[in-house]
């Protein structure tokens, strides 16, 4: 963070960052605040793994831009109540081509809600994750007071994030009182404590504090600039049941939803399998042909093409750890029969970036049947051991 001298005049500091409004004094975090709350949310993401994940008051959908990319999320959901805002910002959330190319394990599924904070929407049950970022701040007392019991008493999620601004750290900022002219507070660190662990004790979470925006050096007794309480759901006696509510409310409206290819789709697993099963059987063709030509230079030309058992070593292709080479090495070699290339599927699936794709082997015929020549009792993939493009010495 660095302290610089400036003297353009401003009454309000922008929550983003406060290098751009803030008079005389302007403190520059860096990464920007914004930046260091979001970081905070993927940490958290990255140690615990939560596969359903909203975020109360997304706004600009940066937040969702950023957690996307995490492959145990599969579902991810934004509210706001700038409808606007929602439209504007959902294409960012589309998948992109190179995630067609290459697509992930598991499904994501994005939706951007219209609606408020404190209404009750039944699709946000059952969440690991709910992140309130820089959100409490910008409601109304009502509202406040309703907040709680809609996130914590009725959605009951796993974990929940709330950050917000430490109005301790405010006096750093010349004529500063609030941060944005929308807040209708800003708390000190005992006010947002103390309100914190009422709610966790009422609702049977447990909280702890923190923050991020580290205060200029002899500042240090304000504490952070934006405090952050992260609350998880206590063991043991769970919140009060909800099955007697209404499962099936549903007060926000729909503004963007999107499906992300995956490997649970089949059409997406069939391609990819196939496409990459194609890439490793012409490799393996192409040193068997190289293998046969070493033969033939050490042994001189054998009267037609015999079944003969290749060198391992020459078929195994990229780097392998032994542990992977010994499971390929342990499967039905290539082999040819005339001009006709047979690879075991057995051995296809012994390759790393197959086996991940599918482990059984009844399930690889059944995917891949359509789309390549199979040996007349389905164990093995036929091609052609020479094609009219192969480069061939004698042909010079």
């Amino acid at each position: 963070m660095e302290v610089a001298e400036k003297n353009i005049p401003c009454s309000s500091v922008v929550g983003g960052n406060f290098e751009e409004v803030c008079p005389e004094r302007v403190i520059r975090f860096k990464p920007p605040l914004y930046k260091q709350r979001y970081q905070f949310v993927r940490d958290l993401v990255d140690r615990h793994e939560p596969k359903k994940v909203a975020d109360l008051g997304c706004g600009d959908t940066k937040l969702l831009k950023l957690l996307k990319i995490y492959p145990c999320i599969q579902l991810l959901v934004g509210v706001d109540i700038n409808e606007e805002k929602l439209h504007s910002n959902g294409h960012y959330l589309s998948p992109y081509l190179g995630e067609f190319v290459k697509p992930r394990d598991l499904d994501l599924t994005v939706i951007l809600y219209h609606g408020s904070v404190v209404e009750r929407d039944s699709r946000l049950l059952g969440f690991d994750l709910i992140t309130c970022i820089e959100l409490i701040e910008h409601l109304n007392s009502d509202d406040l007071a309703k907040f709680p019991e809609v996130v914590f008493g009725y959605l009951s999620p796993s974990m929940v994030v709330i950050t917000t601004p430490n109005a301790e750290f405010n006096p750093l900022f010349p004529t500063v009182s609030l941060r944005d002219a929308d807040h209708k507070f800003e708390w000190s660190r005992k006010e947002f404590q103390t309100w914190a662990s009422r709610v966790a004790n009422c609702y049977n979470y447990c909280v702890e504090f923190t923050g991020v925006g580290t205060p200029p050096a002899g500042s240090e007794h304000v504490g952070y600039c934006t405090q952050i309480g992260v609350f998880r759901k206590n063991s043991g006696k769970l919140a009060e049941s909800h099955a007697s509510q209404q499962h099936d409310r549903h007060v926000y409206k729909v503004v963007y939803t999107t499906t992300y290819p995956s490997l649970q789709q089949e059409k997406v697993l069939k391609f990819v399998l196939v496409g990459e099963l194609l890439i490793q059987v012409e490799r393996l063709r192409l040193r068997y042909q190289r293998m046969l030509r070493e033969q033939e230079k050490e042994l001189g030309p054998k009267p037609g093409h015999t079944d003969c058992s290749p060198a391992p070593h020459l078929l195994l292709g990229a780097v392998f750890t032994e542990a992977e080479k010994a499971r390929i090495e342990n499967t039905p070699q290539p082999f040819c029969e005339g001009e006709k290339f047979f690879i075991p599927l057995r051995r296809l699936l012994a390759y790393p970036k197959l086996q991940h794709l599918c482990t059984d082997e009844e399930r690889m015929r059944s995917l891949i049947a359509d789309s390549v020549s199979l040996s007349s009792d389905g164990s093995a993939v036929v091609v052609d051991l020479h094609n009219s493009w192969d480069y061939r010495p004698e042909d010079n």
